[in-house]
């Protein structure tokens, strides 16, 4: 099958040269795409063949994600926690681990569709998701990944291991791990944050990555707590720590927020080639900090945090906070912004080739030019533009509705389960 879109404004994504062309994209993981002066007449297209009138848009590469948790799904508008958090780690004890603990696999399953429907009406095309879900572990990975390739995202998950519900959760989490990796699908060894994982947990964790040849995905330095820990236990600093345990040496990892570093631990990181994702407006919403990430422009992405699936949202919004806390230029906002492509081509990663493509119907009142394109990535582009999604050749959205599966019905499941929850809470 291939789908043609007729008529386009063509933006590079790499080089912002900016094309009038026809493109034709073929489906599938590792094909691509080709710009052309004409498209094949009728009676030379095959039946499943497309043609999309792209005349007056834009297309570009899709978005994608660094940092997601799709399991937040179902808390959008839930009640109060029945205390009021006072600080970070209040906050994870009495909303989030509050939730996890509650969720099944059949609200996993609603949340992940929900997450996927929200990501693909965004332009993302990718996710790399970090999920929790202590008391229905086994087969929720593979519960996620059927459930977004049902909506036709890609994806790279992992499996959230931690300490604090003790050895059983701990033990199945790490099977479950072994177990969606050994099946032959892209992910990492998932780890809460330091000051939830034990030395023993850490050392296992590590081997299965090394196992795998994957890398450890896990939360760094969020608030200031996961510092005080890591010292009062060990002595050390948390990327001290797990520079110690062989997690630098992962090359496939990553580290999400790196808020509160010290700059030994800024260089450590720095030289270890590790990637970080910055995920702003969580902190912000959760008051830990602001990150200051100048120093590791080439290996920093951006990521919501389980907040939305809006990827131009997160970028709007570090830049803004970036031009006080790092002088960031809009070169920089975009570069964080398409880091995840090339993590993704680094790391051998498949499902974000040239044929995962988002078409804008960008209505700009002035004229858009590769000099200017930045400019209006950060002022003017945003998800309402977003017109029709392409993943791997498939068309996911067209003129802004979800083609691939029935979006009402899932909402209303995740409604469903939504109360479910909510009553268990």
């Amino acid at each position: 099958m291939t789908l043609y879109l007729k008529d386009a404004t063509f933006i590079d994504w790499e080089d912002l040269t900016i094309s009038r062309s026809n493109i034709a994209i073929n489906s599938g993981p590792k094909e691509g795409i080709r710009l052309s002066a004409s498209i094949p007449d009728q009676d030379a297209l095959t039946a499943e063949d497309r043609v999309l009138d792209c005349k007056g848009k834009w297309v570009t590469k899709s978005f994608g994600c660094g940092h997601h948790h799709i399991y937040s799904t179902l808390a959008r508008g839930m009640p109060a926690p029945r205390k009021i958090p006072g600080n970070f780690t209040e906050v994870l004890q009495y909303v989030w681990w509050h939730i996890d603990k509650r969720l099944d696999l059949e609200m996993i399953e609603a949340s992940a569709l929900a997450a996927a429907i929200h990501c693909a009406k965004n332009g993302v095309t990718f996710v790399i998701d970090h999920h929790a879900s202590p008391f229905a572990i086994t087969d929720s990975l593979s519960t996620i990944a059927k459930a977004f390739d049902r909506v036709g995202i890609a994806h790279m998950l992992c499996y959230e291991l931690s300490d604090r519900d003790g050895q059983g959760p701990m033990a199945e989490g790490l099977a479950e791990t072994d177990c969606f990796l050994s099946a032959g699908h892209q992910g990492h060894v998932g780890l809460h944050a330091s000051f939830t994982v034990g030395d023993e947990l850490m050392q296992k964790a590590v081997d299965l990555a090394r196992r795998h040849d994957t890398g450890i995905h896990v939360h760094v330095a969020e608030d200031r707590a996961d510092q005080d820990d890591a010292t009062a236990k060990y002595g050390k600093r948390v990327i001290e720590r797990f520079k110690d345990a062989g997690v630098l040496e992962l090359q496939k990892s990553i580290f999400a927020h790196c808020i509160h570093l010290s700059a030994h631990e800024r260089e450590l990181l720095g030289n270890s080639g590790v990637w970080v994702v910055q995920n702003v407006e969580s902190n912000q919403n959760n008051n830990v900090g602001v990150g200051r990430y100048t120093d590791l422009s080439d290996t920093i992405m951006l990521g919501t945090d389980g907040m939305h699936g809006d990827m131009l949202r997160s970028a709007k919004a570090a830049f803004l906070v970036g031009q006080a806390t790092e002088g960031i230029g809009f070169d920089d906002i975009y570069r964080r912004f398409r880091n995840v492509h090339r993590y993704i081509r680094k790391v051998g990663g498949h499902g974000d080739g040239d044929n995962n493509l988002v078409i804008l119907d960008y209505d700009t009142p002035t004229d858009l030019t590769r000099d200017n394109f930045l400019g209006h990535f950060v002022y003017g582009i945003d998800a309402r533009h977003v017109e029709s999604v392409i993943c791997q050749g498939r068309l996911l959205v067209e003129k802004r509705q979800v083609v691939t599966v029935d979006e009402q019905a899932v909402l209303a499941q995740a409604r469903e389960m939504g109360r479910k929850l909510w009553e268990k809470m």
